[in-house]
């Protein structure tokens, strides 16, 4: 039976991540990257596409299951006739190898539990050997299972007898009240020596304690500080610690429709989605990762700025080539699969304005910056003064036909605006006064072009009737106040027109034929919490705060959002989990609070500028 996407909970090392389904079993996990293909894909397919569960022999899915703490230590826990029976599960900080931990333990009774795992690699296509004698790879050490394909093996080491029949590789074992089984499965290249297991309590307790050392990091003195904290520890499950990079999701191909075809892949890193997650996190006390990002920005869109990408892979790459894994059925039917991302080939000229509004806030939280690094933006803008008027595909990545999107202007002139307070506070050269021309040719261009005074909003793009939840930033990069009528006008037109049971849309797919796709897709989660922004900021407070309970009980048991939601038949929808979903839940927390502070929005001014 297929979970949910709701139904899986998330493991990761900062390098990749597993699903863990109420069930018991793992049905995702790429190694050893986020973004390499997939050991374990049951998630879009069935068991024989790779699957690892453990549970009680008989059992379906859990009793109750949770985090220990403010960590990302899955537990999850069985109450069967014959006693009580919980799983940890984890991935260690990396140290060699990837490794995947999971931890049998006896609460009370007497039960029969049971482990099956089918190693599988390149996304199911490839049935490994398995084998119990590790010696093929060059060691002579006894007591792990292998499975080699390829450049490709794991090893599973545990503390209960293994059995292997085909390329399965199972336990079947009892737990008392106090007794604890361990697992460990590492993957390492098949050609190298086969790495030494880790300690399963050594690494529960590294584990337990590299989480609570960091969640001990933030700075959030706000309300719902227990969601906050869940989704910044779910941010950071994204972020790529060897460069910096983050990650928009954690899945490629669950689909925005069932059944549908709007199947994508989002495992690399697009600079837009980086750049709210930055504000998130710089916002709650986070430096680290804000300096990592910038260094991995900096190597990535080095060279022509004619040449900047809306994505790059997580070490900086710049080819994601899609293509299609046609021996997979898709989650729930949906397909076709992807890999890679046609979009990454698109104009997109927000990014321009985007990047250098990142860089501008790490600037204004105190991140000191050389001149290489200035000379870059400022190259990223010479490039943007002379492009920014272009049709591009937008920030949605349409696949119809470039048109002039009103956010990819407004993001264009947010960057400018970026460049000028370079200038004007921290005494960086830049020719200023071309530079406000440049940003009040823009204001022009957005103001007469893409506002429509007889409805009283701003439009998707120009000449446009349909609408843009994106047109909700308008205020936030500090275009127009909160307080101007075109504003609240764009605000009430966007609630209007793309509500669907109270949530948005990111626009309507038959307005203007703007799409190119066939289907349909669910409401979009970023666009709601950026509504809840909206509300709070022209003095719809109890409206605000209404969306945002609602927002927030659309999380999993875990806590876990996915990019979107379908109100008909009340699940998520989308790649899981989101980063986009839960930087919504971090920055609206952070609005509805109060919190206020220099650098603390995407103009790195205060929130609700009034002029």
């Amino acid at each position: 039976m297929t979970l949910r996407i709701e139904d899986y909970g998330l493991i990761g090392d900062l390098q990749t991540v597993a699903l863990v389904g109420r069930d018991g079993s793992i049905d995702w996990l790429c190694l050893p990257d986020i973004d390499s293909p997939a050991c374990l894909a049951a998630l879009l397919g069935d068991d024989s596409h790779g699957s690892w569960r453990i549970a009680p022999a008989g059992a379906g899915t859990c009793t109750r299951r949770r985090y220990r703490g403010e960590t990302l230590v899955l537990e999850t826990e069985w109450e069967t006739p014959d006693g009580h029976v919980r799983v940890t599960d984890l991935m260690p900080p990396r140290g060699r190898t990837p490794d995947l931990v999971r931890i049998v333990e006896g609460v009370s009774g007497r039960v029969p539990v049971e482990s099956t795992l089918r190693p599988r690699f390149d996304y199911g296509a490839v049935v490994p050997w398995v084998t119990e004698s590790p010696s093929i790879l060059g060691t002579e050490r006894s007591g792990t299972v292998c499975a080699v394909a390829g450049p490709d093996a794991l090893n599973l080491a545990a503390t209960v007898p293994h059995a292997v029949s085909g390329e399965t590789i199972s336990s079947r074992f009892e737990v008392a009240a106090g007794d604890r089984v361990a697992f460990v499965l590492s993957y390492h290249r098949s050609y190298d020596p086969v790495p030494e297991p880790v300690d399963a309590e050594d690494a529960l307790a590294d584990t337990l304690e590299f989480w609570q050392e960091w969640v001990g990091k933030t700075r959030y003195e706000g309300r719902w500080g227990d969601a906050v904290r869940r989704s910044l520890i779910t941010l950071k499950s994204l972020t790529y610690a060897p460069t910096g990079a983050i990650a928009a999701a954690a899945t490629t191909s669950l689909p925005e429709q069932i059944g549908g075809t709007r199947n994508w892949d989002y495992r690399y890193c697009w600079l837009r989605d980086a750049a709210f997650t930055l504000l998130a996190l710089l916002s709650t006390g986070h430096r680290d990762e804000a300096k990592a990002w910038r260094e991995w920005l900096l190597r990535s869109v080095a060279g022509d700025p004619a040449d900047l990408r809306i994505m790059y892979g997580l070490d900086g790459r710049r080819r994601l080539p899609e293509g299609t894994l046609d021996w997979l059925p898709g989650y729930e039917g949906s397909t076709p699969v992807r890999v890679g991302n046609g979009a990454a080939d698109q104009l997109q000229l927000d990014v321009w304005g985007e990047s250098l509004v990142g860089l501008s806030l790490t600037r204004s939280n105190g991140i000191a910056e050389d001149d290489d690094t200035w000379r870059l933006q400022r190259s990223l803008l010479d490039h943007l003064e002379g492009h920014w008027d272009d049709v591009d595909n937008g920030l949605w990545e349409v696949r119809g036909p470039q048109r002039p999107f009103v956010h990819s202007r407004v993001m264009a002139w947010a960057g400018v605006s970026a460049m000028i307070r370079g200038v004007e506070r921290y005494g960086l050269d830049g020719p200023i006064d071309r530079w406000r021309m440049l940003r009040e040719s823009i204001r022009t261009d957005v103001l007469t072009h893409g506002y429509d005074a007889e409805r009283n909003t701003f439009t998707q793009f120009y000449g446009s009737r349909g609408l843009d939840a994106s047109l909700l930033l308008i205020p936030r990069v500090g275009f127009l106040p909160w307080s101007d009528h075109r504003v609240v006008g764009t605000v009430d037109a966007v609630q209007r027109e793309l509500s669907r049971d109270g949530l948005l849309l990111r626009y309507r797919q038959d307005a203007d034929d703007v799409d190119g796709l066939e289907g349909r897709e669910g409401t979009f989660l970023i666009c709601s919490f950026w509504l809840v922004d909206a509300l709070h900021a022209i003095g719809r407070d109890a409206e605000s705060h209404a969306l945002f309970d609602r927002l927030l009980g659309l999380r999993n048991d875990l806590g876990l959002l996915s990019e979107e939601y379908d109100v008909t038949s009340g699940r998520q929808l989308g790649n899981v989990p989101q980063a986009f979903s839960h930087l919504g839940v971090v920055n609206s927390a952070r609005i509805l609070s109060g919190i206020r502070g220099a650098g603390t929005d995407m103009t790195g001014m205060p929130e609700h500028p009034t002029a």
